[in-house]
């Protein structure tokens, strides 16, 4: 057998390990490394304009398939643009393997130009993070990595420094078999019968779903049925378990629609179904809670439970439902379904009402016109701030879309980079990037990304010439607003100019034309929508405070928030509810 570089090995550890792409920005330290991807077959380097952009695109490919995925940064400032990225990963359990490559080992320590220590700098944002310094240690770390990684959903960094990577690696090396996916985690028998106990007992019980119900709708809905429950669902929720639910009830929090928050908090007894749900405030105090996760560390950690059950959503719902009597009495769950609809009622006319003649254009008009356009299939990337509520309100699930954002991390910039890395693993899947003004521009370097590999990825700009969502928070808390305004170019011409389709829209009768030609080009594209800077949302449940900032600062302002196709839904569901 030919001798191995420390970099060849290091990266036919990660071809067998599943990974098929390594995102990142070539330099120094890391050029081992490039070049023994290179010359495998096995593996692709994709060149990024930015390091951030690698470490979103790596999250967003482990997101959308649960494989390990990878990206790279050189020494000192080039893997620390990975950051922001990898926190972005670990907080959405998406196993990401991270390469920080090292300045030379007989260096560190000593103040050596672009020196930093990777190993410590990641710590937060990792399972595991550990320095390299050795060829004959390098296979286990990688592999150690890799299995934190995969096992636990999150991120794993490995320093390696340039000088090591570049060294032989020893003939004789330890190297084991590799987890590459998790298993189930079924609670205690003790733990499903303190809860089926719990659901007996109670008369109206709520169920609140986060992303942790991926592969149970059935199982899910299957509960509801037997226990007559409505269904809410966090943001991350949505994706999973909103389509085919005729016990929905709609989204709790900020960017919360429907009678998600009244189910919640009129029950006897919640229970909390695979969601870190962060708002406290928006979770009830005076009911009984049980919670439902897979991940231990996250049980009451928001509220305080009754109940703490360890164990996957769908495990657990299987082994509960048939211990749990079947309940007759659909009051609680008709009259949510009824407050359900009325509240969606209430909003439609947001971007109904004369929605034709309005410029700048109702950006909640055009989340509606994409919803209706885009594939049935297709991967959405949503930017953080407004976009986040048009994604929320107007985005139809259908069990084969995906939906993913910086839901948990919360990071500007995030839409652009994530669509790359869900277009390179299939070209012919619709790929849309629901990006904001804001965020766009942050990362806007890596729309020459798109153009370089000829990724048909479509930007879908609201391009409202401010930090839309920084606006609200100022009025809500009595503040005028202050350092939001961005002074914006034509986007389509920069588009056009960078080689992609780009047009501009700045009426509303031009939306849907503008949206088909996009998708029926066949390369990348950017829509510059024009979009009305005073559409801004409010959550379902408003403070005194919330009011009183909203008076100080806000005067006229359209706060009405629409619902899209959800309506049509609610109504569907509305038909086996008898009347009052």
């Amino acid at each position: 057998m030919a001798k191995q570089t420390v970099a060849e090995q290091f990266v036919d550890i990660l071809v067998r390990a599943g990974v098929q792409r390594l995102y990142g920005v070539v330099g120094d330290s890391l050029n081992p490394v490039v070049d023994a991807v290179r010359r495998h077959r096995g593996i692709e380097w994709v060149q990024v304009r930015h390091e951030e952009t690698a470490a979103f695109a790596a999250g967003a490919e482990a997101q959308l398939t649960g494989t390990l995925a990878a990206c790279a940064g050189s020494c000192g400032p080039g893997n620390l643009h990975l950051i922001n990225g990898l926190y972005d990963a670990h907080r959405s359990m998406a196993p990401v393997l991270a390469l920080a490559s090292h300045i030379p080992s007989s260096e560190i320590g000593t103040g050596f130009f672009q020196e930093t220590h990777p190993d410590r700098l990641f710590q937060e944002c990792s399972h595991y993070s550990e320095l390299v310094s050795s060829p004959r240690q390098m296979p286990r770390v990688l592999q150690t990595g890799i299995q934190h990684a995969v096992g636990q959903g999150g991120v794993s960094v490995i320093a390696l420094p340039g000088d090591i990577a570049a060294e032989q690696a020893p003939e004789r090396t330890a190297e084991h078999a590799l987890v590459t996916s998790r298993p189930s985690v079924r609670p205690g028998d003790a733990e499903i019968a303190a809860l089926a106990r719990m659901v007996d007992e109670a008369d109206k019980v709520t169920l609140f779903c986060g992303s942790g119900t991926a592969g149970a709708h059935d199982e899910v809905m299957a509960f509801a049925e037997r226990v007559k429950s409505p269904v809410g669902h966090a943001l991350r929720g949505k994706e999973w378990i909103q389509y085919d639910n005729p016990y929905d009830v709609g989204m709790s929090g900020l960017l919360g629609y429907g009678a998600a928050y009244e189910a919640t908090h009129e029950c006897d007894l919640l229970l909390l179904l695979g969601t870190d749900f962060p708002y406290n405030a928006f979770l009830p105090h005076d009911v009984r809670i049980a919670q439902v996760d897979v991940r231990p560390e996250h049980l009451g950690r928001r509220v305080k439970l009754d109940l703490a059950v360890w164990g996957d959503v769908r495990e657990t719902l299987r082994c509960l439902t048939p211990q749990v009597r079947p309940k007759t009495d659909r009051k609680f769950l008709d009259r949510m379904l009824r407050k359900h609809a009325d509240a969606l009622e209430g909003v439609m006319k947001a971007y109904t009402r004369k929605v034709e003649k309005h410029t700048p254009v109702h950006p909640e008009y055009v989340a509606s016109v994409l919803d209706e356009e885009a594939d049935d299939d297709a991967v959405f990337t949503v930017d953080t701030g407004m976009n986040n509520v048009w994604a929320a309100r107007y985005l139809t699930p259908n069990g084969r879309r995906r939906v993913i954002g910086s839901f948990t991390h919360g990071s500007m910039a995030n839409a652009l980079p994530q669509a790359i890395g869900a277009q390179l693993l299939d070209r012919r899947r619709q790929v849309v990037s629901m990006s904001g003004d804001g965020g766009f521009t942050m990362l806007m370097g890596d729309f020459l990304t798109l153009v370089q590999y000829d990724l048909p990825v479509k930007v879908v700009l609201f391009n409202n010439s401010s930090l839309g969502m920084v606006e609200l928070e100022m009025l809500v808390s009595g503040l005028p607003s202050h350092g939001t305004a961005n002074h914006n170019p034509d986007f389509a011409a920069i588009a056009r100019a960078a080689g992609a389709f780009g047009v501009r829209v700045e009426k509303p009768k031009q939306v849907r034309s503008a949206l088909r030609d996009a998708f029926r080009h066949k390369g990348p594209a950017l829509v510059d929508v024009v979009t009305d800077p005073n559409a801004l949302s409010i959550p379902p449940k408003i403070t005194a405070e919330m009011v009183g900032g909203f008076a100080v600062s806000a005067g006229k302002i359209v706060l009405d928030g629409g619902v899209g196709r959800m309506l049509q839904m609610a109504r569907s569901n509305l038909r086996n509810v008898p009347r009052p």
